[in-house]
Protein backbone atom coordinates (compact mmCIF):
# COMPACT_ATOMS: atom_id res chain seq x y z
CA UNK A 1 0.00 0.00 0.00
CA UNK A 2 2.86 2.42 0.74
CA UNK A 3 3.85 2.30 -2.94
CA UNK A 4 0.52 3.88 -3.93
CA UNK A 5 0.88 6.91 -1.63
CA UNK A 6 2.38 10.20 -2.78
CA UNK A 7 6.11 10.56 -2.03
CA UNK A 8 6.06 12.13 1.43
CA UNK A 9 4.76 14.90 3.49
CA UNK A 10 6.68 17.87 4.81
CA UNK A 11 6.40 18.26 8.58
CA UNK A 12 7.19 21.52 10.28
CA UNK A 13 6.84 22.01 14.05
CA UNK A 14 7.42 25.53 15.31
CA UNK A 15 7.03 27.34 18.62
CA UNK A 16 7.31 31.07 19.31
CA UNK A 17 10.97 30.44 20.23
CA UNK A 18 12.24 28.05 17.56
CA UNK A 19 11.73 25.54 14.79
CA UNK A 20 11.67 22.09 16.45
CA UNK A 21 11.29 19.80 13.41
CA UNK A 22 11.46 20.34 9.66
CA UNK A 23 11.67 17.54 7.14
CA UNK A 24 9.98 14.95 4.98
CA UNK A 25 8.04 12.23 6.79
CA UNK A 26 5.92 9.24 5.82
CA UNK A 27 3.31 9.60 8.59
CA UNK A 28 2.48 11.55 11.74
CA UNK A 29 0.15 11.09 14.72
CA UNK A 30 -1.07 14.40 16.14
CA UNK A 31 -2.64 14.98 19.59
CA UNK A 32 -5.76 16.84 18.46
CA UNK A 33 -8.26 18.36 20.87
CA UNK A 34 -10.75 15.58 20.09
CA UNK A 35 -8.19 12.76 20.09
CA UNK A 36 -5.19 11.60 18.11
CA UNK A 37 -5.19 12.10 14.32
CA UNK A 38 -3.21 9.85 12.01
CA UNK A 39 -1.95 11.62 8.90
CA UNK A 40 -0.46 10.03 5.80
CA UNK A 41 0.67 11.73 2.57
CA UNK A 42 -2.34 12.93 0.57
CA UNK A 43 -4.51 13.51 3.66
CA UNK A 44 -7.56 15.74 3.24
CA UNK A 45 -7.01 19.32 4.39
CA UNK A 46 -7.98 20.16 7.96
CA UNK A 47 -7.24 22.55 10.78
CA UNK A 48 -7.36 21.38 14.38
CA UNK A 49 -6.59 22.61 17.86
CA UNK A 50 -3.97 20.62 19.76
CA UNK A 51 -3.91 19.33 23.31
CA UNK A 52 -0.83 18.32 25.30
CA UNK A 53 0.36 14.98 23.99
CA UNK A 54 3.02 12.92 22.30
CA UNK A 55 3.28 13.72 18.60
CA UNK A 56 4.87 10.79 16.76
CA UNK A 57 6.26 10.92 13.25
CA UNK A 58 8.01 8.41 11.02
CA UNK A 59 11.04 9.50 9.02
CA UNK A 60 13.31 7.15 7.06
CA UNK A 61 11.67 4.14 8.74
CA UNK A 62 12.30 5.40 12.30
CA UNK A 63 9.79 6.78 14.80
CA UNK A 64 10.45 10.11 16.52
CA UNK A 65 8.53 11.70 19.39
CA UNK A 66 7.82 15.32 20.31
CA UNK A 67 5.98 16.54 23.41
CA UNK A 68 3.42 19.08 22.22
CA UNK A 69 1.81 21.58 24.59
CA UNK A 70 -1.25 23.04 22.88
CA UNK A 71 -1.45 25.04 19.67
CA UNK A 72 -2.82 24.32 16.20
CA UNK A 73 -2.14 21.94 13.31
CA UNK A 74 -2.78 22.60 9.65
CA UNK A 75 -2.89 19.46 7.53
CA UNK A 76 -2.65 19.68 3.74
CA UNK A 77 -2.14 16.83 1.25
CA UNK A 78 1.62 17.49 1.04
CA UNK A 79 2.48 19.11 4.40
CA UNK A 80 1.66 19.35 8.08
CA UNK A 81 2.39 22.52 10.01
CA UNK A 82 2.27 22.44 13.79
CA UNK A 83 2.17 25.81 15.59
CA UNK A 84 2.70 24.83 19.22
CA UNK A 85 2.84 26.89 22.39
CA UNK A 86 5.77 24.66 23.38
CA UNK A 87 7.34 21.54 21.89
CA UNK A 88 10.30 19.37 22.83
CA UNK A 89 11.90 16.40 21.12
CA UNK A 90 11.98 13.33 23.37
CA UNK A 91 15.77 13.45 23.67
CA UNK A 92 15.68 17.13 24.78
CA UNK A 93 13.43 16.56 27.79
CA UNK A 94 14.99 16.92 31.23
CA UNK A 95 13.27 14.03 33.02
CA UNK A 96 14.24 15.18 36.52
CA UNK A 97 12.82 18.65 35.87
CA UNK A 98 9.60 17.18 34.43
CA UNK A 99 9.28 14.89 37.46
CA UNK A 100 9.69 17.88 39.82
CA UNK A 101 7.01 19.78 37.86
CA UNK A 102 4.68 16.76 38.14
CA UNK A 103 5.17 16.58 41.92
CA UNK A 104 4.62 20.35 42.32
CA UNK A 105 1.40 20.20 40.31
CA UNK A 106 0.14 17.22 42.30
CA UNK A 107 0.86 19.07 45.56
CA UNK A 108 -0.99 22.16 44.31
CA UNK A 109 -4.00 20.01 43.46
CA UNK A 110 -4.09 18.68 47.03
CA UNK A 111 -4.50 22.22 48.43
CA UNK A 112 -8.24 22.78 49.01
CA UNK A 113 -7.88 26.53 49.56
CA UNK A 114 -6.78 27.40 46.02
CA UNK A 115 -9.14 29.20 43.63
CA UNK A 116 -10.74 27.46 40.65
CA UNK A 117 -8.34 29.32 38.32
CA UNK A 118 -5.34 28.10 40.32
CA UNK A 119 -6.72 24.56 40.25
CA UNK A 120 -7.16 24.74 36.45
CA UNK A 121 -3.57 25.95 36.11
CA UNK A 122 -2.36 23.11 38.35
CA UNK A 123 -4.27 20.55 36.25
CA UNK A 124 -2.73 21.97 33.08
CA UNK A 125 0.75 21.91 34.64
CA UNK A 126 0.20 18.27 35.60
CA UNK A 127 -0.94 17.39 32.06
CA UNK A 128 2.16 19.07 30.59
CA UNK A 129 4.50 17.29 33.01
CA UNK A 130 2.93 13.90 32.33
CA UNK A 131 3.12 14.55 28.58
CA UNK A 132 6.82 15.40 28.85
CA UNK A 133 7.53 12.28 30.94
CA UNK A 134 5.63 9.99 28.55
CA UNK A 135 7.42 11.45 25.54
CA UNK A 136 10.83 11.24 27.26
CA UNK A 137 10.32 7.49 27.79
CA UNK A 138 10.58 7.05 24.03
CA UNK A 139 14.09 8.54 24.00
CA UNK A 140 15.22 5.78 26.38
CA UNK A 141 13.70 2.98 24.27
Amino acid sequence: MADTLPIGTQLRIVTPEREVVEGEISEVSIPGKGGYLGVLPGHAPLLTELQPGDLTYRQDGLDFHVAIHCGFAEVLPDRVIILADAAERAEEIDVERAERARRRAEERLKQPSESEEEMREAREALRRAICRLETARHAKA
